[in-house]
């Protein structure tokens, strides 16, 4: 059993594990704060997550995901292994963004 709703394509086609691998599943586990812990593509089978995967379809943002934490997960979510964001630009992103002046969200709305 593997949790492919957190692996990246090549982790699912070739059973390629690195540290980029790795940056796609902290993609998806950031996806997983911002709806409040709701399972990656919970509305598919996983037959239909590896087709998604694959076929280079990503998870949508969510109702209350700032634009720059999921332009973060876009960074996260590149097809090419190479060409992801590493961690050490995630740590920077973050870090800015938590010293950023706070937005507020609407999210009963």
């Amino acid at each position: 059993m593997l949790p492919i709703r957190w692996m990246p394509p090549e982790s699912i086609m070739y059973r390629k594990f690195t540290t980029e691998s790795d940056v796609w599943s902290f993609g998806v586990i950031l996806w997983e704060i911002f709806t409040y812990g709701k399972q990656p593509w919970f509305q598919l089978a996983n037959n239909e997550v590896i087709e998604c995967i694959t076929q280079g379809r990503v998870l949508e943002r969510p109702r209350v995901c700032p634009k720059e934490v999921y332009d973060v997960m876009l960074g996260c979510w590149q097809r090419e292994p190479q060409q992801r964001l590493n961690i050490k630009e995630i740590q920077k992103i973050l870090f800015a963004l938590g010293k950023a002046a706070p937005v507020y969200l609407d999210i009963l709305g």
